[in-house]
């Protein structure tokens, strides 16, 4: 007679807690393995990794082991944003939403504390830096009483060769550009968003620029009227400043602060290396928008991209007399010839003569255009199809492919 005999329950659970012991061990020694495949890494490898973080993300690469505990001190880039401290303010959240529906008192003291703890943690990583520092990039909320920042950024220029330098610093009383900020001459790449220079800086220009972004950027010494700051004409100088600029961008905006009169003086200087130009809010039926367009795109001999994002409101609001008014003749621009340029984009078109006027200008002095997108701000698909009509008639300096496409 057989029998057969079956483990003991005791026994099933011995078994089942050796083998998840050796899963366990073999999970570590593969956990350790790869982090000390990591280690192994050379510096500048893991420098790149760590970069693709955000600062605060970076740090807390230092509780892995003992010897990751400084490595994040010496990458090149440190980026710091006001999202970053949202959950440590108890209070809420930072939108708009929620904001309107609180005190100014506590609005106020929701700002303070996040302000504080945010400048705390940049100040907390620039006392731990070990190299130096290539790029910096700051998001955040900040008014003309946010001095912590002006020692930040002297600290930046006197200690560090900062080659790329964003500054995206939204509100409606904005920040005021320290002296310390033009005298970061090594600079290849710099973005200014929502902030003000409330004093002429003097200095040598950025000889190193390259890419170039200017967003809501005023000039508070020239404030004229309660919407738009202007500059003097002499700020058209600005462009003897930029000798190696490759990408601009900028927006219509800064344009209007830029031109003072009806008609731009002409750029002071050729930008023979400028590639790709982006103007948001543009506004070919103001006097300022397309003349100071044609006055770049004659100085500017290479350019291979121009995409212009139409400010729709600029042209709804303007009536039919100000077309004409404000018109450019672009036949006396007729000696440009535009060799590189490849591609144009232009957002938000409304079928305005002077906006198919410049379009008809670049397709017949571009050789070498390959794409010219057009997406419109119509939703009647037989206008569309009429603009269409016109522009593949009027003569083409290249085969150019034409797209046109509705926004709606």
């Amino acid at each position: 007679m057989s029998h057969k005999i079956g483990l003991h329950p005791f026994h099933s659970h011995l078994q089942y807690r050796s083998n998840k012991k050796k899963t366990e061990m073999k999970a570590k020694r593969l956990s350790k393995a790869q982090q000390l495949s990591l280690t192994t890494l050379p510096q500048a490898i893991i420098e790149t990794i760590l970069c693709l973080l955000p600062t605060a993300e970076a740090a807390r690469t230092s509780i892995l082991s003992r010897e990751w505990r400084y490595k994040w001190t010496t990458i090149p880039k440190l980026v710091f944003s006001q999202s970053t401290f949202k959950k440590s303010i108890e209070a809420g959240p930072l939108i708009w939403s929620d904001w309107v529906q609180i005190s100014d008192l506590e609005r106020a003291r929701r700002y303070k504390d996040m302000r504080c703890e945010l400048f705390y943690a940049i100040h907390q990583v620039l006392l731990l830096r070990q190299g130096p520092i290539h790029e910096f990039t700051l998001l955040m909320s900040a008014d003309r009483t946010c001095f912590e920042l002006d020692q930040i950024l002297l600290h930046l220029s006197r200690n560090h060769t900062i080659k790329k330098l964003t500054l995206t610093l939204y509100h409606s009383d904005p920040y005021g550009l320290p002296l310390s900020v033009f005298s970061l001459h090594h600079l290849t790449d710099l973005c200014l968003e929502y902030c003000a220079i409330n004093h002429k800086p003097i200095f040598n220009g950025f000889g190193s620029l390259t890419s170039l972004t200017l967003n809501q950027v005023i000039d508070e010494e020239e404030f004229v009227g309660d919407e738009y700051p202007f500059m003097e004409p002499s700020n058209m100088e600005l462009f003897k400043c930029l000798p190696m600029i490759e990408h601009l961008t900028t927006s219509g905006y800064l344009i209007m602060s830029l031109v003072q009169a009806s008609i731009p003086e002409e750029l002071p200087a050729s930008l023979i290396h400028l590639k790709c130009c982006t103007i948001e809010d543009m506004c070919f039926v103001d006097a300022y928008g397309l003349p100071f367009l044609a006055d770049l795109i004659k100085c500017s001999p290479n350019l291979e991209k121009i995409k212009l994002e139409i400010n729709a409101d600029c042209c709804i609001e303007t009536k039919g007399d100000k077309l004409e008014e404000h018109s450019v003749n672009l036949e006396e621009y007729s000696y440009v010839w535009l060799e590189h340029l490849n591609e144009l984009e232009i957002r938000n078109i409304c079928n305005y003569k002077s906006e198919l006027e410049f379009v008809k200008f670049i397709l017949a002095r571009s050789p070498n255009l390959k794409k010219v997108i057009l997406v419109t701000w119509m939703d009647d698909k037989n206008e569309e199809f009429e603009m269409l009509k016109i522009l593949l008639r009027v003569p083409r300096a290249s085969p150019v492919e034409i797209s046109v496409e509705s926004k709606f």
